[in-house]
């Protein structure tokens, strides 16, 4: 269990996903270069195996924004998209029921 204020320190974002490409060298991770209303971000995602980067673009997604940036194969990711797995085990990410403005925080 943490507590409320653990949890109020993570920061929950709209992001609009603006480019993605495969990482060459690995099945599942997929680059994504996200708007967080006019900042830039990139983050790397797990995603490879159940989503094609074409499909990705233009979508808006959740992410948790101050995570501390880690490296992938040799890629910085600033960030963490949120997604949930299906019956088979594959992700699925999560994305707003309506349209909303990227960078808007979660509450």
């Amino acid at each position: 269990m943490i507590t409320f204020e653990d949890f109020d320190k993570i920061e929950f974002k709209t992001a609009k996903i603006i480019e993605a490409n495969r990482l060459e060298g690995s099945e599942k991770l997929i680059v994504l270069i996200l708007d967080l209303a006019g900042e830039k971000r990139q983050i790397v995602a797990g995603i490879g195996k159940t989503y094609n980067p074409e499909d990705l673009i233009g979508k808006i997604i959740i992410i948790v924004a101050n995570l501390e940036p880690k490296t992938l194969m040799g890629i910085e990711s600033n960030g963490m998209l949120l997604a949930a797995h299906d019956s088979e085990g594959n992700p699925v990410i999560l994305i707003p029921e309506k349209e909303v403005d990227s960078g808007g925080r979660i509450s």
